[in-house]
């Protein structure tokens, strides 16, 4: 009897996760959320909540593909927006970018001044799903070139470089 009810559980379990990761969980938190715009601090929540989403999208818009794909706002306080990123990479690249993401916050409205960005190693984790590369191949005219300059160059690294880069691209030439 026991193990008839451990078996019985343990066949459940799968289809009660697929139903609440499957489409109708945003149906189920209407009414949550609903109750949650209702409440004084539950809409307050939900206002800071939107207004960090939207940043989000003019930062994302703002950023490089790679670098906006990592980053995430993580608060907006007084005229101060604070990103996290998921190294000192990114970090860095970041701070380069630091008066374009200001110019770009502020045609959208938003009144800051600073730009404070914190490393959130977990960011990593999350961030599984990359953008794809936009990849042009070289072309027959272009691989030509690649094959004269490679007999132009004196042997060393260079020319190391440009024969497995004609053999990667399948061209006739020397390698």
């Amino acid at each position: 009897m026991v193990f008839s009810r451990l078996n019985a559980s343990n066949t459940r379990r799968p289809q009660a996760r697929a139903k609440r990761s499957g489409p109708g969980l945003h149906a189920n938190a209407a009414p949550a959320l609903k109750w949650l715009a209702l409440d004084p601090a539950g809409a307050s929540l939900m206002a800071m909540a939107q207004n960090l989403l939207q940043a989000e999208v003019v930062v994302r818009k703002a950023l490089p593909p790679v670098l906006a794909h990592g980053c995430r706002v993580a608060n907006i306080d007084r005229h101060c927006i604070t990103l996290a990123v998921p190294g000192a990479a990114h970090a860095t690249r970041l701070r380069q970018l630091t008066p374009t993401l200001l110019r770009a916050l502020t045609a959208h409205g938003w009144n800051l001044t600073e730009v404070e960005i914190r490393i959130q190693a977990a960011l990593g984790a999350q961030s599984a799903e990359r953008p794809s590369r936009q990849v042009r191949p070289l072309d027959r005219d272009a691989l030509n070139c690649f094959e004269a300059l490679h007999e132009n160059v004196p042997p060393g690294p260079l020319a190391d470089a440009i024969g497995r880069l004609l053999r990667h691209h399948g061209a006739a030439g020397k390698g």
